[in-house]
């Protein structure tokens, strides 16, 4: 299978924007051992932004856009030292591609960007993706958050599947923290206006994505004949579950 995985800040990080080094680990592990038994795997990584926040010790809620810039510079460069040296333990590579609106929008640059992708998983190399927020000072056009970045890379490169590793266990009929009576949908064959209902607003403060955006994404996937599964972020054991067929989180099943 050829499988986009997003991870988000909220999985990568603890509140403070430090590494998590155990969901980061065991997330590595599993992806590893996937490209051992022949699947292709392109990963779409949060956490920059977040991560240079916590290393320089920055106050959240007193940051423009060169404070963040920064921090993404710095980030960027701890969560690749991070990616390559886990994945090295399990003998793969990683490729880094950071992408702005521009690189979406005109029709060389995203074929420029297209055939970079598939040349990596040529070579058998691991292509992680992010916006390169150093120099972006808007998010990427009709983008806007690193779940419909997934979606984009997902159709990009023909993926089976697309997860979307959030801080939720999938898709509720009402917010789980807050109702009690929260139903997990496990399976949603058509994106009705009752499922778009059922999107909420993102908990996090270092995240951006929301569920309004899984359901977009999940959209566009669909739609061009790819799965898409929401699963928790700490429990990235899940994705065997998916890979072999078997109910994990929400899945959003493709348009046949």
């Amino acid at each position: 299978m050829r499988i986009v995985v997003k991870i988000g800040t909220s999985t990568l990080a603890h509140p403070g924007g430090r590494l998590n080094i155990r969901n980061v680990e065991e997330l590595v592990k599993v992806l590893a051992d996937l490209k051992n038994a022949g699947h292709e795997i392109i990963l779409v990584s949060s956490g920059a932004i977040g991560m240079g926040i916590g290393k320089l010790n920055m106050d959240r809620s007193h940051m423009d856009v060169p404070a963040k810039q920064a921090a993404a510079a710095v980030g960027q460069c701890e969560l690749m030292h991070t990616y390559d040296t886990l994945f090295l333990r399990y003998s793969h590579t990683v490729g880094q591609i950071l992408i702005t609106s521009e690189d979406i929008d005109d029709p060389e640059r995203r074929q420029n960007f297209e055939n970079t992708m598939k040349t990596l998983l040529e070579f058998g190399a691991l292509p992680v993706v992010n916006e390169n927020d150093t120099v972006a000072t808007t998010e990427i056009n009709s983008v806007g958050d690193n779940d419909t970045l997934g979606a984009i890379v997902a159709k990009a490169i023909g993926a089976d599947v697309l997860v979307l590793m959030s801080d939720i266990d999938g898709l509720f009929t009402a917010d789980p923290n807050k109702d009690s009576s929260a139903r997990l949908i496990e399976i949603v064959e058509e994106i009705t206006g009752e499922i778009e209902s059922f999107a909420g607003d993102s908990g996090s403060d270092l995240g951006t994505g929301g569920m309004a955006t899984k359901i977009g994404a999940a959209q566009m996937v669909t739609e061009s004949g790819c799965d898409m599964v929401i699963i928790n972020g700490n429990n990235p054991e899940k994705l065997y579950d998916i890979v072999e067929g078997k109910r994990a989180g929400t899945l959003f099943r493709a348009s046949r």
